[in-house]
């Protein structure tokens, strides 16, 4: 009997057997994974973003490995604490004040009680099909829910979370003439979890002057963005100034660790116990090491190089399948984007749902793994491009996806 509750601890992990045999990972180093049959594949999970520098990078084993030998868990203030504070800081503009936390849930959670003992109001806005964290109030309204496709005339709302559409301007309007109990705003520069929608021209901008002009705070929920486009916040990039951000994946290089960064004045009412915080391995000596090192590594990466790289994928991905017949386009950007079996990508989630195609999605992963690359099964699933992939492995990439096109054609073989 297996003990391991339907074999994975993260939904997300959730994988399709091939030929009757089970995936199980065994090793990964750089953009690549071995499977426990030896298999090797090109990855596009990469953790599902958290392995921006690619799997196992050396210098950041070597420095989470000295913070090991040193003692993973002094339960005390520890000298590299600070050290990654300000690293990641040094980054983040006006956003100079870090709390330490193991996963992006729990810094969106932060984040909320922040907005909400800072306001005095009870309920936080987030996008309809947005993914916030796992926890119970910003869970609802993910992707694949009933609430999300928001179809019934009220509009979806719990005593705590409120949703709003994507690219709407006219909802956004909408959602603050029918709730003034608005504490913030989860923003997120990406739509990722539903397969990277863009933002619309001027949306983001509309929203933070709506949020100011009602008093409420604007959370960047940079989880996923934050470090992928720049050494920063992808909000930033939208012209936005938010109040919080929230902080995880690419920060620690496959580590678990996340921050809550804020403005000074908003962070001192920590400092004041005004707003409650804990956690025994919130800002561990392995985890603080892991982002000191991340943000060295990153100050040196080439992001232009890296971007077009990922443009080059992208590109050779849809002229292979246009090639064999297939209509197919992406969204997002060249670090991380979707792919859709359409000729334009989707502006919103209600477009999303019409071009989510399962079936085909699924026969693609397939035949892919059969050909060496490694992606999500999900029609709203991401690829994320690391600073480990080079040119070789973009043209294997192509060239698995030019020989995977045809069991398209039949997807219930694949």
């Amino acid at each position: 009997m297996a003990h391991l509750v339907g074999g994975i601890s993260s939904a997300g992990r959730a994988m399709p057997p091939l030929d009757g045999i089970p995936l199980t990972i065994a090793r990964s180093q750089g953009p690549f994974l071995w499977d426990a049959q030896g298999n090797r594949y090109i990855d596009y999970l990469l953790g599902m973003g958290a392995d921006f520098l690619g799997h196992a990078p050396p210098a950041v084993l070597e420095a989470v490995t000295q913070a090991l030998l040193n003692g993973p868990m002094p339960g005390l203030a520890h000298a590299l604490e600070e050290q990654a504070a300000a690293a990641l800081a040094a980054r983040l503009g006006p956003l100079d004040r870090i709390v330490f936390l193991n996963s992006g849930s729990e810094a969106v959670h932060l984040a909320s009680r922040t907005a909400r003992i800072v306001t005095g109001r009870p309920r936080i806005a987030k996008f309809a099909a947005g993914f916030d964290g796992w926890l119970d109030d910003v869970a609802f309204g993910n992707t694949g829910s009933p609430a999300a496709a928001m179809e019934a005339n009220a509009r979806p709302a719990t005593d705590r979370t409120v949703l709003l559409r994507y690219n709407d301007f006219e909802d956004a309007e909408r959602l603050f003439a029918e709730h003034d109990d608005i504490a913030g705003i989860l923003v997120e520069p990406v739509l990722a979890n539903a397969g990277c929608i863009a933002e619309a021209p001027g949306y983001l901008a509309h929203l933070q002057r709506l949020a100011r002009r009602h008093g409420a705070l604007v959370i960047a929920d940079e989880v996923l963005m934050g470090f992928r486009l720049h050494a920063g916040l992808t909000s930033t990039l939208a012209g936005l100034e938010p109040d919080l951000a929230t902080l995880g994946k690419a920060i620690g290089s496959g580590l678990p660790v996340a921050a809550l960064a804020g403005r000074p004045e908003i962070m001192a009412l920590f400092e004041q116990g005004r707003i409650a915080r804990a956690g025994t391995y919130s800002g561990n000596p392995p985890a603080c090491a892991a982002v000191l090192a991340t943000m060295r590594a990153l100050s040196a990466l080439d992001y232009p190089a890296l971007l077009a790289r990922g443009e080059r994928l992208r590109a050779g991905i849809t002229a292979a399948l246009r090639q064999a017949g297939h209509p197919a386009c992406t969204s997002g950007h060249g670090s991380v984007f979707s792919l859709w079996f359409a000729d334009t990508p989707p502006a919103d989630y209600a477009a999303a749902i019409r071009l989510a195609d399962a079936n085909r999605s699924l026969a693609l992963h397939l035949a892919l793994r059969r050909h060496g690359v490694m992606t999500l099964r999900s029609p709203f699933g991401r690829m994320f491009l690391s600073a480990a992939h080079t040119d070789a492995e973009v043209e294997a990439t192509i060239a698995a996806f030019t020989a995977s096109a045809p069991a398209l054609h039949n997807p219930a073989t694949a």
